[in-house]
């Protein structure tokens, strides 16, 4: 099994040097953040997400002005008191991608939002309760309750809300085989899933906090890196490695409380 400081001095070269690999990490997120997140941010990050699936992100960010405005700014209240009408009519707005599956998820998620909300106080709430260690259950019940939130949606908005979460990309899958681990090039069964769960802490540091770019003027969430090649990451419709940023900061807090957990000879992004 590698050191941990083998890791990390690797990255160091690959990255030009010990200072710039420290100004590329970020601040670990505070789950607890989440509980003062409003419904409407939440449910707005939810469909951003689901829209954005499949579909080149770019085109969903330049739309999502005429989303919030078709969407009556994502409160799930007004959302659930409209008439059938107002949702076949979106299937025709110009303001937002016409397609309507996507459409009806909005609705349906908004009633889970409601739903959650009225049993833990908020949406933000519930996410801030739900234990830190058990990212694959909390996927596991956007996918059972929520609408069009399986698989990496569900994993995406966690890292948009910013609840410390990993993500199972490409690279992770190939960090995790690497370090011994037989899983899938893209793990989709939630038994595959739940075996790189174990390994929460590695997978954590592989994917932490992907760039989430949140616009500030219509979310309260933070952006955490401001010199990501956004450009690049945004024009490709699958995960790619521009998205990974390590924070071996994070790395080096799990590895020294369990050893056995860590990226043994994992391949950095490049």
């Amino acid at each position: 099994m590698l050191d941990f400081q083998q890791i990390r001095a690797r990255a160091a070269k690959r990255k030009g040097g010990d200072a710039v690999l420290v100004s590329l990490l970020g601040a670990a997120p505070d789950n607890a953040a989440l509980a003062k997140v409003p419904d409407d941010r939440v449910l707005s990050t939810m469909a951003e997400r689901v829209f954005a699936a499949g579909f080149v992100w770019s085109v969903i960010e330049q739309k999502w002005p005429g989303f919030e405005e078709a969407f009556l700014g994502f409160e799930p209240k007004r959302l659930l008191f409209q008439p059938d009408d107002f949702w076949h009519e979106l299937a025709s707005d110009k303001r937002i991608v016409r397609n309507p599956q996507k459409i009806r998820s909005v609705r349906d998620n908004a009633a889970f939002v409601e739903r959650v909300s009225g049993e833990n106080g908020s949406f933000g709430k519930f996410l801030a309760a739900w234990p830190a260690d058990d990212q694959v259950g909390l996927t596991a019940y956007f996918a059972r309750h929520g609408s069009r939130l399986g698989g990496n949606t569900g994993q995406y908005l966690l890292r948009w809300l910013e609840w410390d979460s990993f993500i199972i990309s490409r690279d992770m899958s190939a960090a995790l085989r690497d370090a011994g681990l037989d899983i899938a090039e893209s793990p989709t069964r939630s038994r595959r899933r739940s075996t790189s769960g174990r390994l929460k802490p590695a997978c954590r540091a592989n994917t932490f906090r992907a760039s989430c770019r949140c616009r500030s003027a219509r979310t309260t969430l933070r952006r955490p890196f401001a010199n990501t090649p956004v450009n690049d990451m945004r024009s490709r419709q699958r995960p790619h490695r521009n998205m990974v940023k390590w924070n071996y900061a994070h790395i080096e807090h799990w590895y020294k409380q369990s050893p056995a957990l860590s990226v043994a000879g994992a391949r950095l992004p490049r």
